[in-house]
């Protein structure tokens, strides 16, 4: 007999957008731990990522973000594999997340904005928040470049 009930599989899914098969299959190998089932698919997902490293990426998308007090912007440029993914509500709203943190972070390199732990929740680093999405949606992300403005600073 399971440990959970549907109601566990459905808060498991919306937590964490992966399929209702996948979370069932976390909460059986958690039995039924919550937490350890969020683990799981968060695992899965990033070796599903790892599986498409090796994928070419020629379609991508700019996301920008202005800070509130419009004094600090941040361009970042993230590709992927189908202008479709590139259209996707949630591809562009991680690479928003990634401008905002570029901003937040002042991130010198492409390297070292990958290993920083991720500004709005920093239990997971910028590279894991990319493969998260990369592995739930399918297909391989690159951040490739960004570039960071401030009023008053000069390069």
């Amino acid at each position: 007999m399971a440990n959970y009930t549907a109601q566990d599989v459905k808060r498991l899914r919306e937590e964490t957008g992966a399929g209702m098969l996948d979370c069932k299959k976390a909460l059986d190998e958690a039995n039924g731990n919550f937490e350890e089932a969020k683990e799981v698919v968060r695992q899965r997902g990033l070796a599903l990522a790892e599986k498409k490293s090796d994928r070419e990426t020629n379609e991508g998308y700019i996301a920008c973000y202005v800070h509130a007090t419009n004094k600090v912007a941040a361009m970042v440029e993230i590709l992927c594999e189908t202008d479709f993914v590139a259209r996707n509500d949630e591809f562009q709203a991680m690479a928003r997340d990634v401008a905002l943190h570029v901003v937040a972070m002042n991130s010198e390199t492409v390297e070292a904005l990958l290993a920083e732990p991720f500004v709005k929740d920093p239990s997971k680093t910028v590279e894991e928040l990319v493969k998260g999405v990369s592995g739930k949606i399918g297909e391989k992300f690159v951040v490739n470049r960004f570039v960071r403005y401030e009023v008053g600073e000069s390069k």
